[in-house]
């Protein structure tokens, strides 16, 4: 039978999180109370939304009548008494599970039994957040995306006591707000905070090892259909909170290496260059220092670099291709020095090559002969080329193998199926595509020989393939 959508919605916390689980929920019909215990985050709340719902209708999202309708069916209250008649109260406040436990317990003197109570909670587990109830079935996490109104994510956290009806509730109710509604298991980072690491994680690294500037790293990853690079995504989030997030899934899975910290950005936060809201980070904010800084393109190029180009485009990692003596190749997780020992021969290897883009590719060499023949392919592509330092796997494929890997983990520890850690990535990190989407993409058998290459070469375990790739 399908679970019936809640349309009496309580949410606690007037912040920016809370008002736009409002917001969204009053968009799409429910009566929506807004509680805090602070007059003033009330009345900017009221306000934030009402500037939203008319920055709607201005833009033609919504029809005047829509919008007036969706700020009638919210109320401002400072009364916890006033949720009593509530059927779904969602948690926005601070993460800080003594305060999430007070509110909770005063939420059960007031709510009728059957009323369901879910935290909007990043990184707490739900099974410690729910102890503290006298009905713990009723309880489940219901994690937004910021902001969200826009954002479709929603992960929908199962305790070890929640009451399956429970969440199919609240993911039903989710879905008739618009959402994609995920199940996620219990488990440190649930989806996309453990899953996304990497891809924070091996941009500190690259930059850590001088592979390239930070401009080019981020603007590898937007030739491949990033919206943002990551080192500007960490700025935007704020160095202190994504490196918090870091720590805190890393120590929540006791020092597993794919989480692994990483020292460059800890140094950011020493020095208190967090991002843009401290006007310095991996960019400087004061000088105009920018992410989009522009990377030379190649001059005109020939016919012959053309055909060159459009011959590397139909490569498959591990297969090499000669050209005036010089061997191209996509990395398969080799460096391209190693390649040429067992070539004999210099080689040019290209990272990921996104055949839709115009945006630049990396590329590594074994020696300076190569040189050429790379810039003719980058000329060929009408693109520009940025000399990656050689190492192996290079920036993107590296990054986004290993974000596989972490993925594949997931599933394997059943924290979600496949199509949700894609849809997850997709919808709650503006991924472009999921990492099994990816993997598929390359092939799997061909992800896991890279994996096993990096691994070789670098000799850190945490690129060994996840047992998930040999599971029968």
């Amino acid at each position: 039978m399908t679970a019936q959508v809640a349309t009496r919605i309580g949410v606690c916390g007037a912040g920016a999180m809370g008002s736009g689980i409002a917001e969204i929920a009053a968009q799409h019909g429910a009566d929506v109370k807004v509680f805090d215990v602070s007059a003033e985050a009330l009345k900017g709340s009221e306000a934030r939304i009402d500037k939203s719902i008319a920055r709607l209708v201005e833009k033609g999202k919504l029809t005047g009548a829509q919008g007036d309708e969706a700020l009638g069916r919210l109320q401002w209250v400072s009364d916890l008494a006033d949720m009593a008649d509530r059927e779904l109260v969602i948690e926005a406040v601070i993460e800080d599970a003594g305060i999430k436990a007070s509110l909770f317990a005063r939420l059960e003197e007031v709510l009728d039994d059957r009323a369901i109570i879910a935290s909007n909670t990043s990184s707490l587990p739900i099974g410690r957040l729910a102890r503290t109830l006298r009905n713990s079935g009723r309880f489940c996490g219901m994690h937004f995306f910021n902001p969200a109104t826009v954002m479709k994510l929603v992960e929908v956290i199962s305790g070890p006591a929640t009451d399956p009806a429970v969440t199919n509730r609240v993911a039903a109710t989710a879905t008739g707000w618009g959402k994609v509604a995920i199940p996620v298991a219990d488990v440190p980072g649930f989806i996309v905070n453990r899953v996304a690491r990497p891809f924070y994680g091996e941009a500190f690294t690259a930059l850590n090892e001088g592979a390239a500037q930070p401009h080019e790293i981020d603007a590898l990853f937007r030739a491949n259909g990033f919206r943002m690079g990551p080192l500007e995504l960490t700025d935007l989030i704020g160095q202190d909170v994504n490196f918090s997030v870091a720590r805190s899934v890393y120590d929540s899975y006791f020092g597993q290496t794919r989480f692994v910290p990483q020292l460059r950005q800890a140094a950011l936060v020493d020095a208190g260059w967090l991002g843009r809201k401290s006007g310095r980070g991996v960019y400087s904010y004061d000088d105009g220092q920018s992410a989009s800084e522009e990377i030379a393109r190649p001059t005109e190029a020939s016919d012959a670099d053309r055909d060159l180009a459009k011959q590397v485009l139909g490569l498959k990692a591990g297969t090499l291709l000669e050209s005036g003596g010089v061997l191209i190749g996509l990395t398969r997780g080799r460096t391209a020095a190693s390649e040429a020992r067992a070539a004999g021969k210099p080689v040019v290897l290209f990272d990921l090559i996104a055949p839709d883009s115009d945006g630049p590719n990396g590329y590594s060499v074994s020696d300076e002969s190569a040189v050429q023949v790379a810039q003719s392919v980058a000329a060929g592509l009408g693109r520009a080329a940025v000399r990656v330092a050689d190492r192996p796997g290079l920036i993107v494929c590296r990054t986004l193998a290993q974000i596989a890997n972490a993925a594949a983990d997931a599933v394997f520890e059943q924290v979600a199926d496949e199509q949700g850690i894609d849809s997850a990535l997709r919808y709650g990190a503006n991924y472009p595509f999921g990492p099994f989407s990816f993997a598929d993409r390359i092939g799997r058998d061909s992800l896991v020989s890279i994996l096993q290459n990096i691994a070789a070469a670098t000799g850190q375990p945490m690129y060994s393939p996840s047992q998930y790739w040999s599971a029968p």
